[in-house]
């Protein structure tokens, strides 16, 4: 009997560590629930003015409405989206009507309508507040000459336009424009995989008993 014990209580606690494991991550499933919740609520409130002094921490995904003049230059910015296929986000800066300079993310053309003009417009925008995280090591590096860019970075294209640090990501604008889709600011690129892990976890648990299960079965086996 003494020989079943050692494997018995490493089993037993090794599934045990597992299981907690997947557990933890159901909590962290609500936890990341509850945030994106608390994100989806602040995207969708009623709209206000532009703060004097925004900050990415404070007003990330702020709802803002704001009244300016599109400027004659844009970045294209490279996307793809599973509705709407391989394109360019359009960003140009925005002239308010009292004098600020912020960044606008008018939304989607694709590639094709990418040199198609498009020349200053006054527009009164419904957007949000956003600075997203979109570079890593795999992102390739911008190209200016040719206008093909790949990331939002914020600090970069408010540089290159001559505007504050502030990207509007419009949800509608007044005129609308037929040729552009706006791609407004949503939870869908913020991941949440706990789910995924606590299955991990706990499928670890279940391969764990039945090595255990095992074991235990080939040292019954033996001869005593």
């Amino acid at each position: 009997m003494r020989r079943y014990i050692a494997p018995l209580l490493i089993g037993l606690v090794g599934a045990g560590i597992l299981v907690a494991l997947g557990l933890w991550q159901l909590q962290r499933l609500a936890w990341k629930e509850a945030i994106l919740d608390e994100i989806e609520t602040r995207i969708h409130a009623a709209p206000t003015a532009i703060p004097a002094v925004p900050d990415p921490a404070r007003d990330q995904y702020l709802p803002v409405r704001v009244t300016g003049t599109t400027g004659p230059r844009e970045l294209d910015v490279l996307v793809s989206t599973r509705m709407l296929g391989p394109g360019f986000r359009i960003v140009t800066a925005l002239e308010t009507e009292d004098g600020r300079r912020l960044l606008l993310d008018r939304g989607f053309v694709p590639a094709e309508a990418k040199t198609t003009p498009r020349p200053p417009t006054v527009l009164e925008v419904t957007g949000n507040l956003h600075w997203p995280d979109e570079r890593d090591r795999f992102t390739p590096d911008n190209d200016p000459a040719s206008n093909y860019w790949y990331a939002r970075e914020v600090d970069v294209l408010a540089d290159v336009l001559g505007t504050e640090p502030v990207l509007v990501v419009a949800r509608a604008t007044v005129p609308a424009d037929p040729a552009i889709t706006p791609l407004p600011v949503d939870t869908a690129g913020i991941p949440n995989n706990h789910f995924g892990y606590a299955i991990q976890w706990f499928g670890f648990a279940a391969v764990w008993l039945g090595m255990t299960a095992l074991l235990l079965w080939r040292i019954s086996r033996r001869t005593p």
